[in-house]
């Protein structure tokens, strides 16, 4: 909740001046101690904090979502969270999703408008797809659809020519690739929309990690290619969404 919800709320009669002086007083920050929660990113981001789960406590992320969802929060996103994170978020909000494949906790109480457009998440191989679902996941709960085309690496280039409909049907593209991350470079120059590549520590000792497939996404000969860090596929979903909703502008 902002200052601007909790002034009407005080003009309507919902709250007393000093639950509004109170609720204000945690604005725009709140300190846990462990964790310093800032309510009104939102309001300047278009997007609420996001919970990173790795690392944290189960009972650290708990503590954050309860104070948010004190604070009005309605839509929540946590990442890379435990199975167990899960079940202490479900009990402070029932209707919340776990998404396993990549570790994604979504509250989606009151969801974000629509944005025009498709996002397309497309991979080199099957064992991206926790990068790729963070993308995507992400990319869902701020609103918009997402397209997933996996298993096209440049090892069988035909996989990725036989699908040039949904390139052709994307308004921004994710590409996520570990091993030598060729993939990028190949459906950029496939298209002119924006692609956002996701290098990842997918492959064998060379790949150093997902340096290399770093090294090749940054040093691409394709123009309109940018790219995240390794395995951040939830930064991809993120600038997927801020490229995507400014269509929705023009």
């Amino acid at each position: 909740m902002d200052i601007k919800q909790i002034l009407q709320n005080l003009k309507d009669g919902g709250i007393t001046v000093e639950e509004a002086a109170g609720k204000i007083r945690y604005l725009p920050l709140e300190d846990l101690g462990y964790a310093v929660i800032d309510y009104n990113r939102e309001l300047r981001a278009g997007c609420p904090e996001v919970v990173y789960g790795e690392g944290k406590t189960v009972e650290q992320i708990g503590g954050i979502v309860t104070n948010m969802k004190k604070n009005g929060a309605e839509n929540i996103l946590v990442t890379r969270a435990a199975p167990e994170a899960y079940g202490t978020i479900r009990d402070i909000y029932p209707g919340s999703e776990y998404f396993p494949v990549c570790g994604i906790i979504t509250v989606r109480e009151n969801p974000f408008p629509k944005n025009r457009g498709v996002i397309t998440v497309f991979s080199a191989g099957t064992t991206d797809m926790p990068v790729c679902e963070e993308a995507a996941v992400t990319a869902e709960f701020l609103g918009n659809d997402v397209e997933r085309v996996y298993d096209v690496g440049v090892a069988g280039l035909h996989r990725l020519l036989s699908r040039l409909d949904k390139i052709k049907a994307s308004n921004v593209i994710i590409v996520v690739a570990g091993m030598e991350g060729a993939l990028a470079s190949v459906v950029g120059g496939l298209t002119d929309r924006p692609v956002i590549a996701v290098p990842t520590s997918v492959g064998y000792g060379a790949s150093f990690g997902g340096l290399s497939a770093l090294l090749t996404m940054l040093n691409s000969c394709a123009s309109g290619v940018g790219v995240v860090n390794i395995d951040n596929g939830f930064g991809a979903g993120y600038l997927a969404n801020n490229i995507n909703k400014l269509s929705g502008k023009l």
